[in-house]
């Protein structure tokens, strides 16, 4: 959610039954403001919140004007102080999927694993046990850059795509109708394109190139297995990043410095199978967002709980 408009998307979010202290509003209204001038972003969004033991993180992210470019993502345990994190890369993925458990809310706590190593001694090779320490903000940047591949969204027509390739921010977007904001095909996913670009010419034809420039959520296939009533397919939700929630005022424009969209992720401590609770995380899988209309009056916002629904 955009920084400039904290306050009404907060409050909006809260809808879902989590949300921030006034304290923590407060001190994010101007932090923000402050990270957006000294780093000379286009544009600053609040990102959520990560739950950790002994304290919790605050993530924000930084665009530029082109609203597609890598985003710089900062982290604060106090909403005032703001650390920048290195970008997400495929080996911290890889490094950190071993991680089991809740954060700590210590950057610079280490995890350790064991893992067997081939070792050559000579003609022979034997495996031996090495242990791997993983880093706290690794796993922290890992975990963020896959809760936005898999569940953030934005509405059609928010953005629109140059002829040159940026993609800026639409300023003649009016929002979104009732009929529209019930379809899922109002939705895209807010990060590059992979479906997209795998469909045939054909299939792009009736596609708006200036809009549909991203993959939307109309196309997204949740994991099945077979039900218990007649051995026939169901759905089975995922709920690994359940607490992101995101919000589209119906009707109303981007307006310059306030846009009426956004989301925001606040999760609750999740419970794992053996009995210890457990923070969201794990692999990123397919998500499929449900869209909600909650009676909010007069605003009649609706809400995309991209959650785990059995």
């Amino acid at each position: 959610m955009d920084a400039e408009s904290l306050l009404l998307s907060l409050e909006l979010a809260s809808g879902s039954g989590q949300g921030l202290s006034p304290d923590r509003r407060a001190s994010l209204l101007t932090s923000l403001m402050l990270v957006k001038r000294d780093y000379r972003y286009d544009r600053v969004l609040f990102w959520g919140r990560i739950l950790g033991l002994v304290a919790d993180y605050y993530i924000a992210q930084g665009l530029s004007e082109d609203q597609l470019a890598p985003r710089k993502t900062l982290y604060s345990l106090n909403c005032m102080e703001w650390s920048l994190l290195p970008p997400a890369t495929d080996e911290m993925m890889v490094q950190t999927s071993v991680v089991k458990g809740r954060f700590t809310g210590d950057p610079s706590h280490e995890y350790e694993h064991t893992e067997l190593q081939k070792v050559n001694d000579g003609e022979k090779v034997f495996e031996e046990e090495v242990v791997v320490q993983i880093k706290e903000e690794t796993r922290l940047v890992s975990i963020i850059d896959q809760i936005d591949k898999a569940v953030s969204v934005i509405p059609r027509g928010a953005l629109f795509k140059t002829p040159f390739g940026p993609v800026h921010v639409n300023r003649t977007f009016e929002g979104l109708s009732l009929s529209q904001a019930k379809k899922l095909s109002s939705y895209f996913h807010f990060r590059e394109p992979v479906e997209l670009k795998n469909k045939t010419l054909l299939e792009k034809a009736d596609l708006d190139p200036s809009l549909d420039f991203l993959d939307s959520l109309e196309h997204d296939i949740p994991k099945v297995k077979a039900g218990a009533l007649g051995g026939r397919q169901q759905p089975e939700w995922q709920p690994e990043w359940a607490g992101l929630s995101g919000v589209k005022i119906l009707g109303t424009p981007a307006l310059v410095g306030e846009m009426e969209f956004g989301s925001c992720f606040l999760p609750r401590v999740l419970e794992h199978p053996d009995g210890e609770g457990q923070c969201p995380g794990g692999p990123a899988q397919p998500a499929l967002a449900r869209p909600y209309l909650l009676p909010r009056s007069p605003h009649q916002e609706l809400w995309l709980h991209l959650r785990g629904h059995r």
